[in-house]
């Protein structure tokens, strides 16, 4: 008589990278609370809920506790996380207000539609993308240094988007002028940052388009048995 105990579904939501995610969703709301009115509070927060994304996929692997559960709640934690912070963005700079809304869209599209393609495909992850597929699809997914860099740089753009929005304090963020311009470390962020924010935008279009054609795929197929 086997003494192996019955994996249940309170199991799973108490798998250690679970209960990290859910610490993440903490911190985010916490971030959203303080997001108006007190940028470091909010920045410090929402970085910390930001890194401990890298830390549950590493305890996943590392506890043999992957689950369905734990990467839908990691996809839709980082989609939201990030939507609320470009909704804030959109009242901050109401000029580029459509510019932030196209960008939530594109990014909520292209991860959704990916999912949805990959898991209907037969793929046991969204992550799983041969080189046949997509090659920088591949890079972006199968390679942890590389998925990291494009999501830690987008998330920074946007903060540092975020703490421009607020006067520079002289002696706080303020290091001089540039060309008539005040330069601050939210600046020089954004500049830095910018090349593989922009990447990253880059991977969604090639990931929503990928999709797209997986899907259509799929339907031929279908479409093709149904008729024999």
């Amino acid at each position: 008589m086997s003494s192996t105990k019955q994996l249940t579904t309170t199991d799973i939501f108490l798998y250690i990278p679970n209960l990290i995610g859910y610490v993440r969703v903490v911190l985010a709301l916490a971030s959203l609370f303080y997001m108006q009115w007190h940028p470091k509070y909010c920045t410090v927060l929402y970085g910390v809920s930001c890194l401990l994304d890298a830390l549950d996929g590493h305890a996943a692997r590392k506890f043999n506790q992957t689950s369905k559960f734990g990467a839908i709640l990691d996809m839709v934690t980082d989609r939201c996380t990030t939507s609320c912070l470009i909704c804030y963005l959109c009242v901050a700079y109401p000029n580029y207000a459509v510019v932030f809304q196209l960008l939530t869209s594109l990014d909520l599209a292209s991860h959704y539609m990916h999912m949805y393609a990959t898991l209907s495909s037969g793929s046991a992850s969204h992550k799983k993308v041969d080189q046949k597929t997509s090659w920088i699809l591949n890079l972006y997914y199968t390679n942890n240094i590389v998925l990291f860099l494009f999501c830690a740089f987008n998330e920074l753009f946007f903060v540092a988007i975020y703490l421009l929005s607020f006067p520079v304090r002289e002696n706080s963020y303020n290091l001089g002028y540039l060309f008539g311009f005040p330069l601050s470390f939210p600046l020089v962020f954004a500049i830095i940052t910018f090349p593989l924010w922009l990447g990253k935008q880059i991977i969604n279009v090639v990931q929503m388009i990928k999709a797209a054609v997986m899907l259509a795929e799929g339907d031929v197929e279908e479409r093709a048995e149904k008729t024999q």
